[in-house]
């Protein structure tokens, strides 16, 4: 029968420091990184924000093109019905049908008109968005620019890390192991609670090595026994002794 090892507090206190010493080896490492992976993200979001605003752009000015095609097609129409009307009315017979070709004569005229003026709506728009498609074919010839330097400096990073990364990635999982669930909820709890990371920290010249805060000496006494989890009063950090965390310095 397999026999279960019983940790000590002692063990479980090394335990998590061993996993909170990873876990500050991979935030450096991302700390490194700095915000090229956000800065990479928004730039490649924005030149795709760019490029479908451009083809959208391009689609509608297609469309005044056509628009534009087919008014003038309609003024043709509408002038040579004009002409047609015009040289009809040379031969009328009575006032009537000069009347009749007269209105069709103005009604042909306003067609026309109409055609012009929305020629002209088109042109107009077509000039904003051929512009705006012009401004954005340079923002995104220069974000490209820059996608390209920060893609290439992150590279570089990630590449003389990765070999690191993986590594510290594998001893993790097996140090994540190493910790009980409840223990690992609260450190998890604690991570998240702060930027640098920091959940488990030593006791440094008598005070948190967290929130720097004055540790009384009964309880310096109890961390140095590793009886029990303490957990500095002012921050809820774990706190461990120098000597679990490989300094020289006494409590």
């Amino acid at each position: 029968m397999a026999v279960v090892k019983e940790y000590t507090v002692e063990d479980k206190l090394r335990a998590l420091h061993h996993l909170q010493t990873i876990h500050t080896k991979l935030d450096e490492i991302v700390i490194l990184k700095g915000e090229l992976p956000i800065e990479v993200k928004d730039l490649e979001d924005e030149i795709e924000g760019l490029q479908t605003r451009m083809e959208k752009l391009k689609t509608e000015i297609d469309t005044f093109d056509k628009t534009i095609a087919d008014r003038k097609n309609v003024i043709k129409d509408a002038q040579a019905q004009i002409k047609k009307y015009e040289a009809q009315q040379k031969n009328v017979k009575n006032s009537r049908e000069f009347d009749a070709l007269t209105k069709e004569i103005e009604m042909q005229t306003l067609e026309s008109q109409l055609g012009e003026k929305r020629i002209r709506d088109a042109e107009a728009d077509m000039v904003g968005k051929k512009q705006y498609l012009s401004e954005a074919q340079s923002i995104i010839d220069a974000r490209t620019a820059d996608l390209g330097a920060k893609k290439g400096e992150l590279s570089k990073i990630i590449a003389e890390t990765e070999k690191e990364e993986q590594a510290l990635n594998k001893q993790l999982e097996d140090a994540t192991n190493e910790v009980d669930d409840r223990l690992l909820t609260a450190f998890e709890r604690i991570r998240k609670s702060y930027r640098n990371g920091l959940a488990v920290v030593s006791i440094e010249r008598d005070s948190c090595g967290g929130c720097y805060s004055k540790v009384p000496p009964q309880r310096k006494m109890d961390i140095r026994q590793r009886k029990k989890i303490i957990v500095c009063e002012h921050c809820g950090r774990i706190l461990v002794d120098p000597e679990i965390a490989g300094l020289v310095e006494e409590i």
